[in-house]
């Protein structure tokens, strides 16, 4: 049996793309996995049903800073939402009219 022992000063760093160094997407790329649509989907239902509670307990609150505070975040749960259902829609409207995202 072998064994191999590597120094320190023998080991080459890996060189790194300009993709790499960028960290991020400038644009979504224009394919859409299934996985993709699920966690869109996902997210949907986490801001809906945080609107949603955020709704009723502003309802319940009788501190007018505390309310108003959670009637924002009601908003900002809203607003996500119609910008993931704006995104899918976009999407979709660009496939073909054979392909749906339940496939």
């Amino acid at each position: 049996m072998e064994f191999y022992h590597l120094r320190r000063s023998q080991i080459v760093p890996q060189q790194q793309t300009p993709q790499d160094q960028q960290g991020f997407m400038p644009q979504p790329p224009r394919v859409m996995t299934v996985k993709d649509q699920l966690f869109i989907t996902d997210m949907m239902s986490w801001n809906l049903l945080a609107a949603k509670k955020c709704s009723f307990f502003a309802k319940q609150c009788q501190d007018q800073e505390v309310k108003s505070a959670i009637e924002q975040a009601a908003s900002m749960h809203t607003r996500h939402y119609d910008q993931l259902l704006q995104h899918l829609q976009s999407h979709l409207g660009d496939q073909p009219q054979n392909q749906n995202m339940t496939q």
